[in-house]
């Protein structure tokens, strides 16, 4: 069963940052995409920033590009979402996600399929 813990959620006041991080098991973090996604109440999970852990590639979304970076902590099996300038669009909740075996292609949004494994997600509001 992979887990993915996800922590850093919270209020915070609009042109702020925060931090999020997801912690995983060795197995999974190696050589494997993984990323954040957000989804609010009636629309459809998004691809925000996805990484490839072995190095050579990461992906925004238009809408937090050069304000939110995606970075990864090799000895703690752990990727971080730093954002930064919040906006109230920016609220959602916060899923961390990775996808099975090794290797993956450059994201982009249709490819939200790849990702079988999930958190439980993580609450960022900003007001």
């Amino acid at each position: 069963h992979v887990q993915l813990v996800e922590s850093g959620g919270g209020s915070v006041p609009a042109g702020g940052s925060h931090r999020l991080s997801c912690t995983t098991s060795r197995d999974v973090f190696e050589a494997n995409c993984m990323g954040w996604f957000r989804q609010v109440p009636g629309k459809a999970r998004e691809g925000v920033a996805v990484i490839y852990t072995s190095g050579g590639w990461t992906y925004y979304s238009d809408s937090v590009k050069d304000r939110f970076t995606i970075s990864q902590d090799n000895d703690k099996n752990t990727i971080y979402l730093q954002m930064n300038t919040l906006s109230p669009d920016d609220t959602g909740m916060y899923y961390c996600a990775a996808k099975d075996g090794l290797g993956c292609r450059p994201f982009r949004p249709q490819y939200i399929s790849d990702f079988t494994n999930w958190g439980q997600g993580t609450q960022v509001t900003v007001s």
